[in-house]
């Protein structure tokens, strides 16, 4: 059995990717579950499908053998499959045009990979990394 080294704590998950595919991952991820566990099994995922044509032609059981520790497993898999295949034709400006992605993702995005920190997200993480950004660059 390989061992995935976990995301680090003091990081939000954003943080700790390399391109706008995982990060849409991870926000899928973190819907309605704790950021421990995705930190958990985001690497592992990301280990066996770096890429969205990786996922799209993996087995579905063994996707959801991933998924299984986060909850919803089948709900996850449906976003993830979806969001993949739009992400594939999407154009990269507005991420809820991405199945699956809501104002968080969309949020997240603009903040992370757009470097666009005048978005108002009411998500309290994204506000207090926000918040610290904005205090850095006084």
């Amino acid at each position: 059995m390989k061992f995935f080294e976990p995301l680090r704590d003091d990081l939000m998950v954003q943080q700790q990717i390399s391109n706008s595919w995982e990060h849409m991952v991870g926000v899928i991820m973190l819907n309605q579950t704790g950021r421990k566990p995705v930190k958990l099994t985001l690497p592992e995922f990301l280990y066996w499908f770096p890429t969205p044509h990786a996922l799209l032609q993996a087995d579905e059981d063994f996707v959801k053998t991933i998924l299984a520790p986060l909850g919803m497993m089948n709900i996850r898999y449906q976003r993830l499959v979806r969001m993949s295949q739009d992400y594939l034709t999407w154009d990269g400006e507005d991420a809820t045009m991405l199945y699956g992605i809501g104002k968080y993702g969309s949020d997240s995005y603009e903040i992370f990979f757009k470097q666009n920190y005048s978005v108002e997200p009411t998500d309290k993480e994204l506000k207090r990394y926000l918040q610290e950004e904005t205090e850095c660059h006084i």
